[in-house]
């Protein structure tokens, strides 16, 4: 019997040292299953798996990239004009990491579930930002080279008219063929610099081979260059920003839309300002806009227009990573949602608040306005870039002070009908900063505060209709609104609101008794008249101007 547990003891020893065993064997390689890029490393010392790395970047570095775009112009590049080297190498071993960590049980199992579920390490090609700036650029030179053609021809005709005329007339033409050249704008192709820096850098990482090697960039068709210099010094996206709008309404959706249609496409001169209060309005039906939420003394309102605020913030924080100068700008009275306290620009026409800034560049601007099917508003500003490629600029929220809402305030609403209990959320107090963050090839060398803002608290406010009560109504509704509780005032506004519709009722068969005859003219044209007012009412609510969008 002892001789039987020392044998079985001995089996399962066995038994256990096998994958041990295995385990030690394949201690000095990388594991089964473990990719780096696209190179299957299984079985690969360090070393093997560094050459192999190596030698697929310099296949990258040696080879071709196409660039399209354009028409379908085709540019090619090699990848050594983009600088691209290695930028990773230490991921040799990370990948050798996997199954050699931990004790040997560990490394065991995660050996076989790498086997079952193969590990992918990337390749980090790393790119020169200034070279690419420099392939981009010549990218909108070879994308327009029939723009260059038609510059060409319009100064050829240019010369050709000034020959024609007598001497004392030849420097008047050529005003004239300057005059022609400045209000004729070009139809040109402008490619996104950072979008397409960013679809070469996934392409080069993720689909490149020597037979797979062409690859589209971000390009748009823009009509608001007048020459091909012109266009060779607008072709920088100086600053873009995105935030989103799907939460909202059909109308206010509309609103931020047709503001963007507006404002799509401007172009500013250098030192000139652009207002946007004065781009967007007036704020009427007739300029495509429609009631929608805006902020009025604490109050949410139904104005025309609601909304557009959220197009000029946008286009704020465009403004501020192009770093153009902001010469007016002002913060909404309540804080909103769709960007960082203090990074907010609030207009509004009747308060007179405007967001103003103006072209302090050495090149035209030029503003580009998306709005897409998912909801998103979009503004990228092009222009000349001048500043150094390792200059890099972001923007901080900081919160200096928070006030908490205070208790419930309650008020009637004599637009709302007699058992109408309605809510407006509570808005907390903020006061912000917003500060720039620069920084110079990856260290922060300055640091400023663009704007303090300060936004107003307002408690939850409860509004309770009034529309059709007696003054009796009234004074049971204010006694319960003393009470400070929000069931007890719901309870008595949807007891007086039940006794109202009782009454009407009552009064309405009351009246059909009395009237057997059929219905004459004249009571067809009172019923017109009470139809009339409620569209009165709304008309004239229609009328607000915009508070703060």
């Amino acid at each position: 019997m002892k001789r039987f547990f020392c044998g079985l003891a001995l089996s399962v020893l066995t038994l256990a040292a096998v994958p041990v065993a295995q385990v030690s064997a394949a201690s000095n390689t990388i594991a089964k299953g473990v990719m780096i890029g696209d190179i299957d490393a299984s079985g690969m010392t360090i070393e093997e798996a560094k050459e192999a790395v190596a030698n697929k970047v310099k296949e990258v570095v040696d080879g071709e990239l196409i660039l399209t775009g354009g028409n379908g112009k085709k540019i090619p590049v090699k990848g050594s004009d983009l600088g691209i080297s290695w930028g990773n190498p230490d991921v040799v071993k990370d990948a050798y990491a996997v199954g050699h960590e931990g004790n040997v049980v560990e490394r065991y199992k995660e050996g076989k579930d790498v086997e079952e579920n193969a590990v992918k390490f990337d390749i980090d090609y790393g790119i020169d930002d200034e070279a690419l700036t420099t392939i981009i650029r010549k990218c909108n030179t070879e994308f327009n080279e029939n723009l260059e053609k038609i510059d060409l021809e319009k100064e050829k005709e240019k010369e050709e008219k000034a020959k024609k005329v007598n001497k004392d007339k030849r420097e008047q033409a050529r005003k004239e063929g300057e005059g022609d050249k400045q209000t004729s704008g070009m139809t040109a192709y402008i490619v996104n610099s950072d979008e397409s820096k960013a679809i070469i850098k996934d392409f080069i990482a993720n689909s490149w081979t020597p037979e797979n090697n062409e690859v589209e960039l971000a390009v748009k068709t823009v009509d608001a260059f007048k020459n091909l210099d012109e266009l060779q010094k607008m072709s920088d996206v100086l600053g873009t920003y995105t935030t989103g709008y799907r939460d909202s309404g059909a109308a206010r959706s509309a609103n931020i839309e047709n503001a963007c249609a507006l404002l799509d496409g401007i172009r500013l001169e250098p030192g000139q300002e652009l207002s946007i209060l004065d781009t967007i309005t007036p704020f009427s039906e007739e300029n495509g806009y429609y009631p929608a939420g805006s902020y009025l003394n604490g109050l949410v309102v139904e104005s025309i227009g609601g909304g557009i605020c959220q197009v000029s913030s946008t286009l704020y924080n465009a403004v501020l990573l192009a770093e153009l100068d902001v010469t007016e700008r002002h913060n909404h009275s309540m804080i909103v949602s769709y960007v960082e306290p203090s990074a907010d620009a609030a207009i509004a026409q009747s308060g007179g608040k405007d967001f103003k800034f103006r072209n302090n560049t050495d090149s035209p601007i030029y503003i580009e306005a998306i709005c897409t099917p998912d909801k998103h508003v979009t503004f990228t500003i092009y222009g000349h870039d001048n500043r150094p490629a390792g200059r890099k600029v972001t923007y901080k929220s900081i919160i200096l002070d928070k006030t908490p809402a205070s208790e419930d305030k309650y008020m009637t609403d004599p637009s709302q009908a007699l058992g109408y209990v309605g809510m407006q959320s509570a808005h907390l107090g903020y006061k912000s900063q917003l500060c720039k963050v620069v920084e110079e090839d990856g260290v922060e060398s300055a640091t400023k505060i663009i704007n303090t803002s300060t936004y107003n608290m307002v408690p939850r406010i409860i509004m309770v209709g009034t529309k059709g009560a007696t003054q009796a109504d009234i004074d049971e509704l204010k006694v319960a609104m003393e009470t400070k509780e929000i069931k007890t005032v719901r309870n008595v506004a949807q007891e007086l609101g039940k006794k109202k519709t009782v009454t009407a009722s009552a009064t309405t068969e009351s009246d059909a008794d009395k009237k057997k005859t059929a219905t004459t003219d004249s009571e067809l044209e009172g019923a017109e008249a009470r139809n009339d007012k409620p569209v009165a009412e709304s008309k004239e609510k229609k009328k607000k101007v915009l508070s703060e969008g």
